[in-house]
């Protein structure tokens, strides 16, 4: 089987490294191209790191792209122009930005998820389940805790749990946003979504959706324990995308729920 030419931007940043350490243990990718956003001289694996811009990405097949939504959009632009695919895991999208996602997609296959792991877009498809059976009736909140050094809060695993919530209840997920709190040790459910966002140690990320009846809890979680989980997820991610005409995919179509 010929393998996949991956270029791997933020390369890095804590995704970036996990993804080139991922790739050494799979035969089905080749790095051929390490990009950050500032001139760094230096090497990884025998590839010297190199900056956003055509000539990083002519000779991929497939971008993996673990940044922030500015350095996004600039890798965006570049693959488009040159007819490449790109797996998006940059979490923190405006809602404006997500529909310039969608744009971009109308040109290049995209796959974007606020998180790669298995596991949690089988929690955010159970959520769904969940919050379309129970109704309005149950109240919901979303926890979240993740490592010292993340700085989005909520996170883009708690925001598509949100959006799970949201697609349960046939509502607009934008519509049924509540409020964002940081490091609290409690916080109310309501009509409306409300997110807890905890900063601590080195967690890699905990999750977890509870509704709530007044009479009864309902608790959905999800503990991730090891961070390969989400770089081997980016690269079924990049296998399956690989086959694909332009359009925006998720975790969820790969995985096949209906």
């Amino acid at each position: 089987m010929k393998k996949i030419n991956l270029a791997i931007t933020g390369c890095m940043g804590r995704m970036g490294q996990q993804i080139i350490k991922s790739v050494k243990l799979n035969r089905n990718f080749k790095i051929v191209s390490l990009t950050e956003n500032k001139r760094i001289n230096k090497k990884i694996n025998g590839i010297k790191l190199t900056v956003n811009n055509e000539d990083a990405f002519k000779k991929t097949d497939i971008i993996i792209d673990f940044t922030v939504p500015k350095c996004t959009f600039e890798i965006l632009e570049i693959a488009s122009k040159l007819k490449k695919k790109v797996v998006i895991g940059t979490t923190g999208f405006s809602k404006n930005e997500e529909k310039l996602v969608e744009k971009f997609s109308k040109r290049i296959p995209i796959l974007k998820a606020g998180n790669m792991s298995l596991g949690i877009n089988l929690l955010m498809y159970l959520t769904e389940i969940a919050s379309n059976s129970l109704g309005e009736k149950f109240l919901s909140k979303v926890n979240e805790i993740h490592h010292k050094h993340k700085k989005d809060y909520p996170s883009g695993t708690a925001l598509m749990l949100g959006k799970g919530i949201a697609v349960g209840r046939n509502k607009d997920f934008y519509s049924l946003l509540g409020k964002k709190y940081l490091n609290k040790k409690t916080f109310p459910y309501g009509k409306k979504i409300n997110f807890n966002s905890f900063r601590r140690g080195k967690i890699i990320g905990e999750h977890e959706v509870k509704f709530s009846s007044g009479k009864e809890i309902i608790t959905l979680n999800h503990e991730a324990f090891d961070r390969t989980l989400y770089s081997e997820g980016a690269l079924s991610a990049a296998k399956w995308l690989i086959k694909k005409k332009p359009g925006l995919y998720s975790m969820r179509d790969m995985m096949n729920f209906k």
